[in-house]
């Protein structure tokens, strides 16, 4: 059974830093992209971050230079280190697995978690 949990949100205030987790199962011995996006109220859920199977990954503009992903394989775990934070990084955080492949097997499915709020004061 597919599974994604996020975990490490929480509120802190401006310039401070937290490290969002979010651990899959269900995907042994399959390789994925993993992705975290976040959602404000209100607002489209938007890019944040992904990290590709050959462990490449992108940002979006808003968080470069603030925010790092990884992955730990092992544990089935992707990382989102979020450092000097602002308050416009208030939202929502999801984590997303797709372009998953399982040996020759491909899922087309795509996977969320249910989100891990985070809200950075002023």
């Amino acid at each position: 059974q597919v599974q994604l949990v996020e975990s490490g949100g929480g509120s802190v205030q401006a310039g401070g830093s937290l490290r969002l987790s979010c651990a899959a199962s269900g995907f042994a011995y399959c390789t994925h992209d993993m992705s975290w996006y976040r959602q404000a109220p209100g607002k489209e859920r938007e890019f944040v971050s992904v990290i590709h199977t050959d462990s490449s990954s992108s940002y979006a503009d808003s968080v470069k230079g603030r925010f790092t992903i990884s992955r730990d394989n092992a544990k089935r775990t992707i990382y989102l280190q979020m450092d000097s934070l602002k308050p416009e990084d208030t939202a929502m955080y999801y984590c997303k697995a797709d372009r998953i492949r399982c040996g020759a097997e491909v899922l087309y499915a795509v996977y969320w978690g249910q989100g891990t709020q985070v809200s950075v004061s002023a």
